[in-house]
């Protein structure tokens, strides 16, 4: 193991969703003190007096993180609070189910902004601080980061951007210590598939598809919390992802015959 998360101030946003909420009592167990940034305001003070409630220290914020603005004044605020930053986690997402053609830009546009952009202001604003405790970065990001995805053309574009930009960010912070890890799961049992947008912005109407079994999130969280322990840089987590990983570069098109064939019904 090479980095300890015991005593260490520990930010995820989208803390009140599924992940959010697993991610958060997992580094709680590994004795780390959280700022949970939610846009859902009730939902993530509950998840913070949960935590106390269980001896974990913890900041409950409400942030959009697509505002620039108020990601910085959530990290002042934590700094204010716990004196320190260690961690930052781009847990918050988006996403949609929905045919490229009937798509309305808006919605790929919103897509980007929380899962690329929002990643891309919380950064910015932990970097001065992460320098001072050559703290970590962790991106949450899926199976869509690395191959295509049917019918979600602006969730992946969003997550093989956020490939790019942490891929390339870490070559910049290597050498002031502080890690980038992405993370990459399969499909998981969380509420993103429930508020997934439809092509003119409200909410999808039909089920989601998906490829092998859901992940619990205890499960995911747990994968993470041990990857960033050892610094790893890159991690896939599930036998989905995996199996995506090597069969999209061993035939790439023989993989993307078969995620189209299965994902189909998506096409609405």
């Amino acid at each position: 193991m090479k980095r300890s998360f015991e005593g260490a101030v520990v930010l995820i946003s989208g803390a009140a969703g599924g992940l959010g909420r697993a991610l958060a009592h997992r580094f709680g167990r590994a004795g780390s003190r959280l700022l949970l940034l939610d846009l859902d305001r009730a939902a993530v003070e509950a998840l913070g007096s949960e935590l106390l409630a269980s001896g974990v220290e913890s900041l409950a914020l409400s942030c959009d993180v697509t505002d620039e603005a108020a990601c910085l004044e959530a990290v002042r605020r934590s700094v204010e609070h716990f004196g320190r930053l260690d961690v930052v986690v781009n847990n918050a997402g988006i996403t949609h189910r929905s045919a490229f053609e009937a798509t309305q830009t808006a919605v790929l546009r919103r897509v980007m902004d929380v899962n690329l952009f929002g990643a891309i202001h919380l950064t910015r604003a932990a970097l001065p601080h992460l320098k001072s405790t050559r703290g970590l970065v962790i991106a949450l990001s899926s199976v869509a980061g690395y191959t295509p995805l049917i019918a979600r053309t602006g969730y992946a574009a969003s997550k093989h951007a956020m490939h790019g930009f942490f891929e390339s960010l870490r070559s910049e912070l290597e050498p002031a210590g502080i890690g980038v890890m992405l993370a990459c799961p399969s499909f998981i049992d969380t509420g993103i598939d429930r508020n997934a947008l439809g092509p003119t912005g409200g909410a999808a109407t039909h089920a989601q598809v998906i490829v092998g079994r859901r992940l619990e999130p205890g499960d995911v969280a747990d994968r993470i919390v041990r990857a960033g322990e050892r610094d790893r840089r890159f991690v896939l987590i599930g036998r989905t992802a995996r199996a995506a990983w090597w069969l999209s570069r061993i035939s790439p098109a023989f993989y993307e015959r078969i995620m189209a064939r299965r994902l189909r019904g998506e096409m609405v």
